[in-house]
């Protein structure tokens, strides 16, 4: 390929200077051209300069009536007549931005011993030297004697201007003006015989370039690989180290028979499994579905190894707190349509460069569940544009008023028992109680699940202990934060629950206000359970034991851990392993155990347990974030919906309605379809990884990343 690649290069250098002479020797030819056209007529004007006039009227030609005519004219009537003496003339032509100065320059050196003339050339001429088309003017200078003429010369040479011999015969005049314009047809034929040629070499080594790319990174790849691996000097062989998956260690072992094979190799390959004490890599086999969340995960770090994965639990939580903040099954629908658009269409769009829009359609599996949630949700919601529909069955209320404005709890009467089957009554958009009503619902809700997904946190913080053998972790850790955030929010999730069940009145922010300022004092009619202010005191009394048992035994037993075994050490035997492994770990354990600061770990203590304190706190609130983004789309969908569609509906103007129709199409489709579901989904992904991912996740591992020219072939 290297040969190949050096000839190509040749053939278009070749190509290229042949080009630049022939493009030279055309803009001479060209030049040469315009000078037999019109300095002829130039030169026979200054034979008759009589007619001069009517000649410039009749060719349009511009003549320069300098004020050295009257002393060409007497040097005319005296010096040649005399000595019997022709005049000298010089013909080419000059850049038009440099005419006057030429003309200036020439007067002065001449003394004004000189007649002028030029002519505009109409189009843009190839400089033969520059290469470039510039605007330029045929010039005809008149002289007398050798020095005028050497001088003249060199003024010509200093501006740049061409000069090309004109002689006086008509008949001359003629058979040069044919044989430039054959020569012309000769190099015009040449030039575009050049330009196909040149043209089928760049094709051809533009549909090979792809493959010659690929090669030349798969060659790379393969030497940078094969630079990791040590030479064995004295076996003669190259010895690798690498990580590998356990289910793929037969697959690994039968390529590395088939390669032996392949290249009848004389030494077969060994396979031999290390022991190390080496963090391995991370590896999550994925798919096309489940790819796009766990990059969502990956993007706030790589778990280590054998950490619980929360990309499986993201294919859940986070579409639906998605859907929480988004929930119209109005805006579900277009969201799916987009969804289903990206996926039929993955295999003519996966091989395009899409530059922004590739991180939409890496996650078009992600839209398609957040799509279907906030269709769940909006169901939930009965909203459809913002507007309600009665899609599971009549509405358990109705309005005593038939323009239903005064419509409220007080002024709806029940026209059946039972509530409605499924979601928000449709009944309630629209009345006075609509919006403290949602807001009571989606701000218990978002709390409801908040603790839930920091409760799941804390469990899942629970199995990481257990599986990397930490029971300090599980009895230090795991114990204080689950009773601690069970017996403060846990417990305002419960009481969200009484509430809703038995129809009580009671005031909840009261309730808790309460239990910290008077935890025993009487609730009066906030009472949601008998008995509930003893319970209120024992919770009150577990969460504030559970600060100091999360902040002191841990540091304190880590201390004395530390101290028994420098006591220990030097004064018995170590047990003999029976592979290298068992030395290494012995010796990692003991590195650990000597880098050991007792101040250290207190103040990582203290500061994971004021973290998580506080995050109790801080974090339920963040779980509000539902609640208000959900209002928030609730209400721009129904201001978009009443004051743009509506209004402009109500007038019987055709041209207000289609105005109105085209306004809200595009404020729903920029400010609810692009612009709330970058917020809702960042808001969502706040969630994870703040407040959910923080309770167990460490994320200081690092990819599994195989040597794959697979990989190279799709990513060319």
């Amino acid at each position: 390929m290297q040969v190949k690649l050096r000839d190509f290069e040749a053939e278009l250098l070749q190509l290229h200077s042949n080009g630049e002479i022939l493009n030279q020797s055309y803009g001479e030819l060209m030049e040469f051209q315009l000078v037999l056209h019109k300095a002829g007529r130039l030169f026979d004007s200054s034979h008759n300069n009589k007619n001069e006039s009517r000649i410039l009227e009749e060719d349009s030609v511009e003549y320069d009536e300098s004020s050295d005519r009257p002393l060409l004219e007497e040097q005319e009537m005296q010096v040649i007549p005399s000595s019997k003496r022709r005049l000298g003339y010089i013909t080419g032509l000059v850049a038009q931005v440099k005419v006057c100065s030429f003309e200036r320059y020439l007067f002065r050196a001449t003394r004004g011993n000189m007649l002028f003339k030029q002519a505009p050339v109409n189009d843009l001429v190839l400089d033969p030297t520059t290469g470039e088309k510039v605007q330029k003017v045929v010039f005809l200078v008149f002289f007398s004697g050798e020095w005028a003429h050497s001088k003249i010369m060199k003024i010509c040479e200093s501006f740049g201007a061409s000069c090309y011999p004109f002689p006086e015969e008509r008949v001359i005049q003629e058979q040069m003006k044919s044989e430039v314009a054959s020569r012309l047809d000769e190099l015009n034929a040449t030039l575009e015989a050049g330009i196909r040629h040149r043209n089928t070499l760049l094709n051809t080594i533009g549909y090979q370039l792809g493959l010659w790319k690929l090669i030349v990174q798969k060659e790379k790849a393969i030497y940078h690989i094969l630079n990791m691996l040590n030479v064995d000097v004295t076996r003669k062989c190259l010895v690798a180290e690498a990580w590998c998956p356990t289910a793929a260690k037969n697959q690994v072992q039968e390529a590395l028979k088939r390669a032996t094979l392949d290249t009848n190799s004389q030494v077969g390959v060994i396979f031999h499994e290390l022991k190390t004490i080496e963090s391995p890599p991370t590896y999550f086999k994925t798919n096309r579905f489940t790819s796009g969340f766990q990059e969502i995960v990956d993007a706030y770090g790589v778990a280590r190894y054998q950490e619980v994965n929360p990309g499986v639990f993201t294919i859940i939580t986070f579409p639906f707190l998605f859907a929480v903040m988004f929930g119209d099954w109005g805006h579900g629908l277009v969201l799916l349509l987009a969804s289903l658009y990206l996926i039929f269409n993955e295999r003519k769009l996966g091989s395009k460069k899409l530059d922004d829009l590739r991180m939409a359609f890496e996650g078009r599996y992600v839209f398609l569940l957040m799509s279907v949630f906030s269709i769940y949700t909006g169901f939930i919601y009965n909203e459809f544009f913002s507007v309600p529909f009665e899609i599971f069955g009549a509405s358990t209320y109705k309005c005593t008023n038939p323009s239903c404005r005064d419509a409220s709890t007080k002024g709806l009467i029940k026209a059946h028992s039972g509530t409605y089957p499924f979601g928000v009554d449709p009944v309630w958009h629209g009345s006075r109680s609509e919006l403290p009503f949602l807001n009571s619902l989606k701000m218990k809700m978002s709390i409801l699940l908040g603790v839930t997904q920091m409760m799941l946190g804390i469990i899942l913080s629970f199995f990481n202990a257990k599986f990397f053998s930490k029971p300090l972790d599980i009895w230090f850790q795991f114990v204080p934060q689950i009773l601690f955030l069970g017996a403060i929010f846990g417990y305002l999730s419960l009481l969200i629950v009484i509430k809703w069940c038995t129809g009580s009145r009671a005031d909840l922010y009261h309730v808790m206000i309460y239990m910290f300022l008077s935890p025993s004092a009487d609730l009066g009619e906030n009472t949601l359970f008998d008995g509930q202010s003893s319970i209120q005191v024992f919770l009150l009394l577990l969460a504030v034991i559970a600060v100091p048992w999360m902040l002191l035994p841990k540091p304190l037993l880590l201390r004395k851990q530390h101290f028994k075994v420098q006591k220990l050490q030097g004064h018995m035997y170590n047990v003999l392993g029976d592979s290298d492994s068992d030395s290494a770990n012995l010796e990692h354990e003991n590195k650990e155990d000597s880098e050991f600061e007792f101040g250290e770990v207190f103040v990582h203590q203290l500061i994971h347990t004021i973290e998580f304190v506080l995050g109790a706190v801080s974090n339920t609130a963040s779980y509000l974030r539902l609640w208000a983004l959900s209002l928030a789309h609730a209400q721009l969908s129904s201001v978009f919906y009443e004051k743009v569609l509506l209004l402009s509906w109500s007038y019987e103007n055709i041209l207000i309605r289609m105005l109105g129709v085209i306004v809200f199409v595009s404020a729903t489709m920029g400010v609810l379809l692009l612009m709330e579901t970058l917020s809702a989904f960042l808001h969502a992904l706040r969630l994870h990884w703040v407040e959910f991912q923080n309770k167990f996740y460490e994320g200081s591992g690092y990819k599994f990343t195989p040597f794959s020219l697979s990989e190279l072939e799709d990513n060319k």
